[in-house]
């Protein structure tokens, strides 16, 4: 399984250490940037990696930015993205399991790296429940 990864510069130390865990699950992980803690603009890293996912060269995403927000809407604006912003492992399963989100986006400013590592965890092996969601799923998109 492949994960496209992108952060701003609050989201890069994070996804530094996220990096790190892919590769010790057995995940094959693109980055998308950013290279730095240096200030960048977070649609400039979100877009690429929402276009992994929705072209099907990575299987999910993981887009990290101080509060998740921005890089959660700019994932969200492409077509068959579902974009989840995560602070509790129980919204990363119930993303999983009832949406079929396939990009995860994390607050890197409030929250501990080891509890980020579990939200992943979670969110990656996480399947989805399909049956009565996928109706609902079906229904997202506007065009």
């Amino acid at each position: 399984m492949k994960i496209a990864l992108g952060s701003d510069h609050a989201g890069y130390e994070l996804k530094e250490k996220i990096k790190q865990l892919l590769t010790t699950e057995g995940f094959e992980y693109e980055d998308f940037g950013a290279l730095s803690t240096e200030s960048v603009d977070y649609p400039d890293f979100a877009h690429p990696t929402a276009e992994a996912v929705e072209n099907k060269s990575c299987d999910f995403g993981i887009v990290i930015c101080g509060s998740g927000q921005g890089v959660n809407m700019t994932a969200n604006k492409h077509a068959g993205i579902r974009s989840a912003l995560c602070w509790m492992t129980d919204i990363a399963e119930l993303s999983r399991k009832h949406n079929d989100a396939n990009i995860l986006a994390l607050p890197a400013r409030f929250i501990a790296t080891e509890y980020a590592f579990e939200i992943v965890k979670v969110f990656l092996n996480t399947p989805f429940e399909g049956d009565r969601h996928q109706k609902r799923i079906n229904k997202i998109a506007c065009s």
